[in-house]
């Protein structure tokens, strides 16, 4: 095989790598929106949320929430993370208010609403893992794989 083909092979769409990232972020994604619409989330708000309910017995958060905090555990800059927030707030499920110590912070904390729809969504994960054509093991195993991946960026 020569240098030329080895290029060429190079830039197969099958092989590459990101495709194939890409192509099963929305085809999880996918299995994900019939889920999140019984419970009237999208997916990147299911994620918002996520976040959200991880900090409610938390004594770190007790006015609530940075936005700047979701922004980095979910590696998305406030331009992408506020529409999310203002629809989550229109929706009832969030509280967003200024922090008394910095006008310039945002502080999100769970409505009641919010707060309740954590006991809807705890089958989420279950029924998405029901669909995947591999084992818990088996994905635990790439969870980390790709973690390490993420992380290394």
């Amino acid at each position: 095989m020569t240098a030329l083909n080895d290029l060429d092979e190079a830039l197969q769409l099958d092989n590459q790598f990101c495709f194939v990232l890409y192509a099963l972020s929305r085809k999880i994604i996918a299995q994900y929106r019939p889920l999140l619409n019984e419970l009237g989330l999208t997916y990147p708000q299911y994620l918002v949320m996520l976040v959200l309910w991880e900090s409610l017995p938390d004594p770190q958060f007790p006015q609530g929430v940075a936005v700047k905090f979701i922004g980095e555990r979910l590696k998305l800059d406030s331009g992408t993370l506020t529409p999310l927030l203002k629809r989550l707030e229109s929706n009832g499920l969030i509280h967003r208010e200024r922090a008394s110590h910095d006008e310039r912070e945002v502080l999100i904390r769970l409505s009641l609403d919010g707060i309740e729809l954590k006991e809807r969504a705890r089958v989420v994960p279950l029924q998405l893992l029901c669909n995947l054509p591999i084992t818990p093991n088996q994905l635990l195993a790439l969870r980390e794989q790709l973690r390490l991946l993420l992380d290394e960026g």
